[in-house]
C-alpha cells in the first residue's frame, strides 16, 4: 500500500522540459515536401517507401501537439491544408484507411469483415480526432455509421462482441460510441433522438455484461490477473460512454480500486495511460481515495518522464516489433524507439497527472471526441 504521508514532489519545472523537447522531436518528424504536419511515425519509418504508414503517423502527432500546446502558432492556411490531407485518406463512407492494407495483410479476428470494422473503426476515430484538433466542430461524413442506428442492426452486432477479448471490444464500441455522439452533436432533432435510442441501448448492454465485482467487462476476470488486467484495459474504453455524459460508472469504485492496486512503474504505453486515465476520473466523479491516488499519480509522473527518450520522443515498450494495430504482414519497426503513437499516449498521461496535481498550470487540450485522450467533465450530474 503506497504511503499516505508522502506528499508528491513537483515535478513541474520537468514536465515543461520535456514537453519543449518532444515539441521539437514533432519538428523533426516532418515528411519532405508534403504540407506542414503530415509526420513520420518514427525516425526509422522511410516514408517514401511506406506513405501509408503517413497517416497514423500524423493523426498521432497531430493529436499531441494539440494536447500540449504545439498547433498554436499554425496558420489557417497550413491548417487547411493538413486537413485536405488527411481527408484526401477517407472513402465516400466517411472511412478512413491505411494506404497499403489489404484482406491479405489484415488480421484482428477470423471474420474478415469483423477485422475490417476494427480496423476502419479505429483509423477512422484518430484520423476524425485529428482533423477536429485542427478545425474543431468540422463535420465529419459517418454514413458508414448511420445502419448502427438500426435498434435490431446494433443489438446483433452487440450481441457478436466477444468478451473474451475485452480489451479489442472496448476500442470497438468506444470507436462506435464516439461516432453516434457525433453524429447527435451535428444532427437535426429527429437524428438525436435515434442516436439517443442507440445510446439506451448501448448503456443496457452494458448493465447486463458487467461483471459487479470489479465494475469492468470480460470472461474469467475474477480467477485470472493477466484477463482481468485485460478486462480493465478493455473497460477504460467503455468507461468513456458515462464519462462523456456526467456520469458515475456502476462499480467504479471498484476499477479505481483495481488501478491502485497496480504498481506505479513503467508498463506499456496503452496500460499505463488506461490506468492514469482510470485514476483521474475517479477523482473527478467520485474523489475518491485523493491523498493514495495524488501519490500514485506523482510516482508514475516521474517514471514517465524518466522515460523520455534523448530525442525528445517516447517508446512504447523497449523490446520486440512494433506494427500497426491490424497491420500484422505490413510496416513494422523495432520497439524502442521514440514513436508518435507512444509520444502522445505517454503525453496523454503526462498532461492527465499533471492538470490533476497543479491544476491550471498549463493549458492542456484534452480530445473532444471520446476515445485515448478524452477527459470528462469534473463533476457527476447523478452519484
Amino acid at each position: 500500500m503506497l504511503d499516505k504521508a508522502s506528499p508528491p514532489v513537483d515535478l513541474g519545472h520537468q514536465v515543461e522540459a520535456a514537453r519543449q523537447k518532444s515539441l521539437h522531436w514533432f519538428e523533426s518528424m516532418q515528411m519532405r515536401g508534403l504540407p506542414r504536419g503530415v509526420s513520420r511515425i518514427s525516425a526509422h519509418h522511410d516514408g517514401a517507401a511506406w506513405p501509408g504508414v503517413l497517416l497514423p503517423g500524423t493523426y498521432n502527432a497531430v493529436m499531441c501537439r494539440e494536447l500540449i500546446g504545439g498547433l498554436e502558432s499554425w496558420t489557417a492556411s497550413e491548417r487547411s491544408n493538413l486537413v485536405n490531407w488527411l481527408e484526401s485518406h477517407r472513402r465516400a463512407d466517411g472511412i478512413f484507411r491505411v494506404p497499403g492494407m489489404t484482406d491479405a495483410t489484415v488480421f484482428k479476428k477470423p471474420d474478415r469483415a469483423e477485422t475490417w470494422r476494427y480496423i476502419d473503426f479505429h483509423v477512422t476515430n484518430y484520423s476524425l480526432g485529428a482533423v477536429d484538433a485542427l478545425s474543431p466542430g468540422r463535420k465529419p461524413n459517418l454514413s458508414f455509421a448511420e445502419p448502427f442506428l438500426d435498434p435490431q442492426t446494433l443489438k446483433a452486432w452487440l450481441c457478436d462482441r466477444d468478451l473474451n477479448d475485452p480489451w479489442q471490444e472496448g476500442n470497438n464500441i468506444v470507436n462506435l460510441a464516439s461516432f453516434l455522439l457525433l453524429m447527435r452533436r451535428d444532427g437535426d432533432a429527429d437524428l438525436q433522438a435515434r442516436v439517443s435510442t442507440a445510446l439506451d441501448i448501448l448503456y443496457a448492454w452494458h448493465d447486463r455484461y458487467r461483471e459487479p465485482t470489479t465494475g469492468f467487462w470480460g470472461v474469467g476476470q475474477l480467477s485470472d490477473k493477466t484477463r482481468l488486467l485485460h478486462a480493465f484495459a478493455g473497460s477504460m474504453h467503455n468507461f468513456h460512454l458515462w464519462y462523456h455524459e456526467g456520469q458515475v460508472p456502476v462499480a467504479f469504485e471498484r476499477a479505481v480500486d483495481y488501478c491502485l492496486s497496480l504498481p506505479p512503474v513503467i508498463d506499456s504505453a496503452c496500460i499505463d495511460v488506461d490506468a492514469v486515465d482510470v485514476l483521474v476520473h475517479g477523482l473527478r466523479l467520485l474523489d475518491y481515495r485523493r491523498e493514495e491516488i495524488e501519490l500514485w499519480l506523482s510516482r508514475l509522473l516521474k517514471e514517465l518522464l524518466g522515460f523520455q527518450k534523448d530525442d525528445g520522443g517516447f517508446s512504447d515498450v523497449e523490446s520486440g516489433i512494433r506494427r500497426q494495430d491490424g497491420w500484422v504482414k505490413g510496416y513494422e519497426e523495432p520497439q524502442g524507439l521514440s514513436n508518435t503513437f507512444a509520444t502522445w499516449f505517454r503525453w496523454i498521461a503526462i498532461a492527465m497527472i499533471a492538470d490533476t496535481l497543479w491544476p491550471g498550470r498549463w493549458k492542456w487540450r484534452f480530445r473532444r471526441m471520446i476515445g485515448i485522450g478524452y477527459r470528462g467533465p469534473e463533476r457527476s450530474i447523478t452519484p
